[in-house]
């Protein structure tokens, strides 16, 4: 399988790169305390990146898992404030799977108003399309214009004004849900598939600093990177991160072209919770107290990560799916 990416996919991710290069403050963001940054997510939407991948119907672009992939791995790049991860998700699944009607529901997200977002972790009973439970781990739960809730083999929509959030824990008492049937698998897949793909750009920029970092950082009249366990530590990185790289670009391509792509994003999956953290900790490590610095960016790709980890369940949920996948 090829995984370079075409014209139009590389002209977009110069596209998104360039504009988080010049517009992305995550320092003066967390100053203001707000959820996301509204200006930054407003200029992503007149440049059309957050409706890249929502459906054509609702006006945006009805591009793929490939393209969402290549804008959230240089979100994670520029550890940028903004819930493209939820918007460009719930999009997709809405987009391919969707009515007309909820399609063209998604205008306002293309527009840079509040994104969706989706709940696939929880417990949630469903009678006569109305939804009780609990739902943890939901991004951007108290802005978001709507959830898709995973429930079995279906996903409901559901109004932000039926829910009760709680930081990230939305509860549901028998609140009205519009059916998507047959959604949730896929729903599943494409969360799999752009938490890490977010890891990825957060791992290759934390590469890039440290490796800058022990260039030119000297110590005993030489520089870190002239030191042999250093260039071992910083190659292990470099690993880490090529084989993250490889089973992301596996999985949405597969995604993208209609097959079976479970096993390749929950190989992906484990890479993003086991060896790609590890290798944020040996960039904290060899930076030394200055990793955990808040005037320097590296703790904001820890934090990143390590959160994406969570998100995903762990390491050991992913070895235990990895062994369901193997067994069926």
């Amino acid at each position: 399988m090829d995984f370079d990416l075409d014209e139009p996919q590389r002209e977009l991710r110069t596209l998104a790169a360039g504009l988080l290069d010049k517009e992305a403050d995550p320092e003066a963001h967390e100053k203001t305390g707000e959820p996301y940054d509204a200006r930054l997510w407003a200029t992503m939407a007149r440049a059309g990146l957050t409706g890249a991948c929502l459906p054509e119907e609702s006006g945006g672009a009805g591009l793929g898992p490939v393209e969402m992939a290549v804008l959230l791995r240089e979100v994670g790049a520029h550890v940028a404030p903004v819930p493209l991860l939820p918007a460009l998700v719930t999009g997709l699944t809405v987009g391919r799977h969707g009515s007309a009607a909820q399609k063209g529901r998604l205008a306002s997200v293309v527009e840079g108003g509040a994104p969706y977002t989706y709940g696939v972790g929880g417990r949630v009973a469903v009678a006569n399309g109305r939804l009780t439970g609990r739902v943890a781990g939901v991004p951007y739960a108290a802005q978001a214009a709507g959830l898709l809730v995973a429930a079995g083999d279906d996903v409901y929509v559901v109004r932000p004004e039926a829910l009760t959030v709680q930081k990230t824990v939305v509860t549901l008492d028998d609140a009205p849900g519009e059916l998507i049937a047959g959604a949730a698998h896929e729903l599943g897949l494409l969360v799999r598939a752009a938490l890490t793909a977010t890891a990825s750009g957060v791992l290759a920029q934390a590469l890039k600093i440290t490796t800058d970092h022990v260039r030119t950082r000297r110590q005993f009249g030489r520089a870190l990177a002239e030191f042999q366990a250093v260039t071992m530590q910083i190659a292990d990185v470099y690993i880490a991160a090529r084989a993250l790289d490889v089973a992301v670009w596996s999985g949405v391509f597969r995604l993208a072209a209609g097959l079976d792509a479970d096993r390749d994003l929950a190989v992906a999956a484990l890479h993003t919770a086991d060896s790609a953290l590890r290798a944020l900790y040996t960039c904290q490590h060899l930076h030394g107290g200055l990793g955990l610095d808040v005037t320097y960016p590296l703790h904001r790709y820890f934090a990143w990560g390590k959160h994406t980890a969570h998100a995903l369940g762990g390491a050991e949920a992913q070895l235990d799916l990895i062994g369901d996948l193997e067994c069926s």
